[in-house]
């Protein structure tokens, strides 16, 4: 059995995948209307309304009922996964826990990993992040992603990949974390880009440089170059700096044209932003696409005056 906590978009379409492989999948909703809507219409209607629930997905309202399988997902938003971890005792380490969210939490300036171990020390603890839309996987499109853990990771890598799913391991645990929390960074401001009208080049050159502090930040911070040019990393920048399906982009697309966006809907590049702001600044490392980022949606900078100081910093090489 593979235990799922979240039953939103993302955390669904993974249960139906991995359902089609013949898994038995139990999947926990917070909320009990959703428990009731999934169980007894077998989609998640707001997210993924044209799919189906296999039959060997059970939806539960009780956390108990998905833990102590042979994995746990943590299919929640970055800035809730911790409060899951204290709310609920029957998260341990009898199962390996996934996060399978991305972002750097604000309290503590940690990745998912660093948060499970921080309060889960005896689970083994890894990520599942990547090029990937819900939409994508549920429809069971072809899609690669990759999945750190500081062990090998080989016997979680064959549980979870699936004909449709391909998993690329690694132990480069902080580099993962990295790629996946900094591309919705880099993804609001290419939308910002698109969305002031500045051009395909202006966004080219953008997601180039936010690549460049990318991976500045994470040589910083002990990860590998490689694993930031990798799936976690390069793919998934690529992936959500290109696409309207994206949260992050629509919300920078918003942005630069001028225009309010949906408070309800989960943007973890802006939180991100705001984390890695501190992050870097405690580690003088520049990182001037983020800081622009969280100044234009905190309102303290203004869209013509933040292209201005990015095209008018001191020439050097690249």
């Amino acid at each position: 059995m593979i235990g799922i906590v979240g039953a939103g978009a993302f955390g669904t379409a993974l249960a139906v995948v991995l359902a089609k492989r013949g898994r038995d999948v139990r999947l926990w909703a917070r909320n009990p209307a959703q428990v009731l809507a999934l169980g007894d219409a077998r989609r998640h209607v707001t997210a993924l309304p044209g799919v189906i629930l296999p039959e060997n997905v059970s939806v539960h309202a009780e956390i108990a009922d998905v833990c102590g399988g042979e994995a746990l997902l943590l299919a929640v938003p970055m800035q809730s996964l911790g409060t899951v971890l204290d709310q609920w005792s029957q998260i341990d380490g009898r199962q390996p826990l996934v996060a399978c969210c991305k972002g750097v939490d604000l309290a503590t300036l940690r990745g998912p990993v660093a948060l499970i171990e921080g309060r889960r020390p005896e689970a083994t603890a890894a990520i599942l992040t990547g090029p990937s839309f819900a939409a994508d996987i549920a429809a069971g499109l072809p899609t690669a992603l990759t999945l750190a853990s500081r062990g090998d990771g080989a016997a979680l890598q064959d549980l979870l990949s699936t004909p449709t799913l391909r998993l690329y391991r690694t132990d480069d645990v902080r580099g993962a974390e990295l790629g996946g929390a900094l591309k919705n960074v880099v993804a609001i401001a290419a939308g910002v880009v698109i969305g002031a009208g500045l051009g395909d080049s202006a966004r080219a050159a953008l997601m180039t440089r936010g690549y460049a502090e990318m991976v500045r930040l994470a040589l910083a911070l002990g990860a590998r170059a490689e694993t930031l040019a990798g799936l976690s990393g390069f793919g998934d920048l690529v992936l959500t700096c290109t696409s309207s399906q994206s949260r992050n982009f629509r919300f920078g697309l918003a942005l630069g044209r001028g225009e309010g966006f949906d408070r309800k809907v989960t943007v973890e590049g802006l939180v991100t932003a705001q984390a890695v702001v501190r992050l870097a600044a405690g580690m003088a490392v520049d990182m001037p696409v983020t800081a622009m980022v969280d100044a234009l949606a905190s309102g303290r900078i203004a869209l013509n005056d933040a292209v201005s100081l990015l095209m008018n910093r001191p020439l050097k090489q690249e």
